[in-house]
């Protein structure tokens, strides 16, 4: 064996130990540099530089940067269609609405614009905004009413009114406002998988509320609600209890926009109707339409002249006897409800036509236009 064979393995055996050293202070030779330190953008929250600003000058007099814990999402800006707006009106169809467009149309929609909100938070929970706006105030409220309602029997529906604009709902999942002729939907919703329907529908009231109060409160138009359903009593309304036709309210035809509030006293449960042109001979003309329909009957002594009639909303719908009195240039109504009515036989839900009277007559003592 060689001699010096012992000494070279010694030699590369201490270089080696010589490499694996970590120098003085850092890290041992040869191995890669450390990341560098993490940026303050790569920390801050969705929210932090205050949400995206809103472009276009008439949805930015109403929407807010912030609110809650909630911001413009900076990523998606506002979208706007209609009169003046960046896209069409038809764009609504294909873009903002599926598939009731229609309905919106119908009740004379002219702009709208469509934001969305992010939670600063870092959670993954979201409102989307859609804010249209009508030709006037009565297109607006009876959109609003539609939402609401959504032509079930109010005593059945699951949201609550909410102090905002001049009207507004409050649900599970979503809000509604209704200011002038404005209207605002917020929609709630979250990718996260672990939150539960009672934190679902926290979370959602908490936001929506403050959004659609803040939204609400800046919205242009009057805070009044419209003069018909100013008319109609609050004594046993049900919540939120009103719903707003252009045209042809509970089986008529031609007979123009009316309020009509949905009633519970005891186990009766009824309509009362208010229409809401009153001008010139508006109401004149309403009850000659009303007392031409087949079947209709005269009644004395309530109002300047009563008439009762037999409708039917529907083919499958109970029919409901109304009586209709004209006192000067107002004109209301009331009427069964056909939520609850029984097609046949006697019916524990339905007011008499003496009760019907006395009801009318005392509404009559106290509307005022």
């Amino acid at each position: 064996m060689n001699p010096r064979f012992p000494f070279a393995v010694a030699l590369v055996f201490s270089g080696l130990l010589a490499a694996c050293k970590e120098e003085k202070g850092g890290a041992p030779v040869g191995s890669p540099p450390p990341p560098p330190p993490p940026t303050a953008s790569a920390n801050a929250t969705p929210c932090a530089t205050g949400g995206a600003v809103v472009k276009d000058p008439r949805s930015a007099a109403f929407l807010p940067r912030t609110a809650s814990s909630y911001c413009l999402d900076p990523a998606e800006p506002e979208k706007t269609f209609g009169e003046n707006a960046a896209q069409s009106k038809d764009k609504i169809c294909t873009t903002a609405v599926d598939g009731e467009c229609e309905v919106y149309f119908k009740f004379g929609l002219k702009w709208m614009v469509l934001a969305r909100y992010i939670d600063g938070t870092g959670k993954t929970n979201s409102v989307n905004i859609m804010v249209s706006q009508y030709t006037d105030p009565i297109g607006a409220y009876a959109m609003f009413t539609k939402r609401v309602v959504a032509d079930a029997d109010p005593a059945g529906m699951s949201v609550k009114p909410l102090a905002a604009g001049a009207a507004g709902a409050l649900g599970g999942s979503n809000a509604y406002v209704w200011r002038g002729d404005m209207l605002v939907e917020l929609t709630f919703g979250s990718d996260d998988p672990s939150m539960t329907p009672a934190e679902v529908s926290k979370a959602s009231q908490q936001v929506c509320s403050a959004l659609a109060k803040s939204i609400g409160d800046k919205l242009a138009g009057s805070p009044d609600k419209l003069p018909a359903v100013r008319l109609l009593p609050d004594a046993n309304q049900l919540p939120l209890g009103i719903q707003v036709f252009p045209k042809d309210p509970v089986g008529l035809v031609g007979l123009g926009a009316a309020a009509v509030g949905f009633y519970k006293d005891g186990d009766k449960r009824y309509r009362l109707v208010a229409f809401l042109k009153t001008e010139g001979d508006a109401a004149k003309d309403s009850l000659k339409a009303i007392r031409a329909k087949p079947g209709a009957l005269p009644v004395k002594d309530l109002g300047d002249e009563a008439w009762m009639i037999t409708v039917t909303e529907g083919p499958d719908s109970p029919r409901a006897d109304y009586i209709y009195a004209r006192k000067g240039p107002l004109l209301i109504g009331i009427g069964d409800e056909e939520f609850v009515a029984k097609p046949t036989g006697p019916d524990p839900s339905r007011l008499s036509k003496d009760d019907k009277v006395a009801k009318l007559r005392a509404w009559l003592q106290i509307a005022k236009l």
